[in-house]
This record gives structure tokens, sequence and C-alpha cells, in this order.
């Protein structure tokens, strides 16, 4: 399922208004932590703050307005194209746990799990994010949920992802250091023209089947482990099945 080409003005708009917050927010910590006298700086980390921890309500009248003219637009503008490997195995009244490992700098595939955007029918989906390069071998949290919530465990793969930006990341001990002391690498990146506007290149989301395991409120490391490497192997043979169909036969895939 490929999403439709809509007016460029519109599309546009839709991404700027998703994408742009990123960089928007960026700048204003630059600004503040460089530029502004302390009492601005600290009305906009005050500011920031509030709305890290106000309540969301996806049921929102407005809000889902938004995420749906941002749904509509977004997908077309790659364009993106949804592969499932088996609908009927999604039950629309079960909740899934999608494991969507990002290896890029960000996961804007993702948006084809929406229940806004229509590809997939189901009203309840969380979603945890050359060479494709998946950092999972030390990633089991997502895993745990899953199996304490009873929720399948979906694995996903996007294609092309890893082309919509240009991206920079500092190197060196100092910068280093701070990376594990934050737990991730801060990364500068860019599209088109230096905006936050993604670069046109079309992406393939694959969808495989639910893996399917007993609930279990507590987990143990090893029952977490086994759960982990079927999930591993389905994302493997996701990538296998897939990369010649939608255009990237040379990409190789590393788990790490």
């Amino acid at each position: 399922m490929t999403a439709p080409s809509l007016p460029a003005v519109p599309t546009l708009a839709a991404l700027a208004v998703w994408l742009g917050a990123i960089h928007l927010t960026a700048a204003l910590v630059l600004a503040a932590l460089l530029f502004l006298p302390n009492p601005l700086s600290f009305a906009i980390f005050g500011v920031l703050a509030f709305f890290a921890v106000i309540p969301l309500n996806d049921r929102d009248k407005w809000g889902r307005k938004l995420a749906r003219f941002i749904c509509n637009y977004a997908c077309g503008y790659f364009p993106l194209t949804l592969h499932v490997e088996d609908y009927e195995a999604f039950d629309s009244n079960r909740a899934y746990v999608f494991g969507y490992e990002l290896h890029s700098v960000l996961p804007i595939g993702v948006i084809a799990l929406a229940d806004l955007t229509g590809f997939m029918p189901l009203p309840k989906i969380k979603v945890p994010a050359s060479s494709a390069v998946l950092f999972l071998k030390a990633r089991k949290g997502f895993v745990r949920i899953a199996m304490e919530m009873d929720c399948p465990l979906v694995p996903v793969f996007c294609f092309g992802q890893s082309k919509i930006y240009k991206w920079w990341k500092p190197s060196g001990k100092f910068f280093n250091s701070i990376a594990r002391a934050l737990k991730f690498s801060p990364t500068i990146f860019w599209g088109i023209l230096g905006s936050p506007i993604p670069f046109k290149h079309p992406m393939h989301v694959v969808v495989g089947k639910p893996i399917e395991f007993k609930r279990n409120p507590q987990p143990t490391v090893e029952e977490v482990a086994e759960i982990h490497g079927r999930f591993v192997e389905a994302i493997e043979e996701l990538f296998k099945k897939y990369k010649d169909k939608v255009g990237h036969p040379n990409l190789g895939l590393r788990i790490i």
C-alpha cells in the first residue's frame, strides 16, 4: 500500500509542523544557553519542562485533526509504502508492541503505523526509535513490556529511512563522555537547504507477523532473551526477504 502524492503546499506545511518542532526546540535551547539573559532562559526552560510533563490526551479533538492532517500529507511526500506480511494475523481488538528500530536520525517511517494514517487497521499500537545498523543486542526492555502486558511483539523494518536526512555527529573523548552521561549521542541533522524538511526518498516499511507468547508478569532474564532472540531472527528474515523487492539489493544489515 503506497500513499498518494498530494499538493505541495499543504504537504510542506504538514512536514514543517511535524518535524520543524524538533529544530525549533533545539534552537531555543541553544539560544537560552548561549545568548539570552538568565530570566528569559529560565522562562524558556520552564515552558519546555511544562510541555514535557503535562498529560497527553490522544482523544483530543483538535489534536487528532492536526495529527490526521500530518499523516495524510506527510506519507505521500516520500512516498511511503507499507508492506504487511499477513493482515489476517492481526486482531483489531488486541494491543500490539511494534519493535521499530530507527537505524537513522529519526524514525520517520513510523508514521505508516499511526492509526490516523489508515494503513494498519489497529487502534492499539505501541512503538518503542551503505549498511543498516540495528542496536538491538542490548535492547530488551520492549520485549519485557510485551511479555508483561500480553501484547504480541511485531517486527518492523524500514528501508530508505537513512536517506532522508544528512547528519553529522561530533567525535572525540570529551563528546563521547557527554554522550555516555546522557545515554544518547546528540546529532546535528538537516534536510533540504538545511531545513527540517527531509529529502524526498521512497521509504518501505515492512511489518512481519506477530510473535506470540504466553503472558508472563515477571519474566526471567532467560525468558526475555528467548523472545528477544526470536524477534532478532524475524527482523533478519524480513530484511533478507524484502531488500531486493524494494530496491535495496546491496544493502547490508548489522545487528550490534
